[in-house]
């Protein structure tokens, strides 16, 4: 099999989907401080209420991972949107679960 060209590799990298979540690593207090960092900027009440696809697992990764993901998707993508003091990860893997479909 033929390699690619860096240059070609990386395109193919940079054009992916991608997605923001929350690093396994985060600390309870972090998970909550980028929750309300994001929710007033992206109105969670849309997506993290009782009864939404996404409120479920009730837990502050969950809804810290969904949140960040929504401010990264609706800021441009970019690295820096996904930073949250180090504790964001951008993901190609799309973390959408059950009826939850993330951006």
């Amino acid at each position: 099999m033929a390699k690619l060209p860096a240059l070609c590799l990386c395109l193919l990298i940079f054009s992916s989907k991608t997605w923001c979540i929350a690093k396994p690593s985060t600390d309870e207090t972090a998970l909550q401080n980028n929750i309300e960092y994001a929710c007033p900027l992206v109105d969670c009440s849309k997506f993290l209420q009782p009864g939404c696809p996404c409120f479920e697992p009730d837990n502050r990764m969950n809804h810290a991972s969904v949140a960040m993901n929504v401010f990264y998707q609706r800021n441009g993508r970019n690295k820096w949107n996904c930073d949250f003091n180090n504790s964001g990860l951008i993901t190609l893997t799309d973390p959408s679960y059950g009826g939850c479909v993330f951006e």
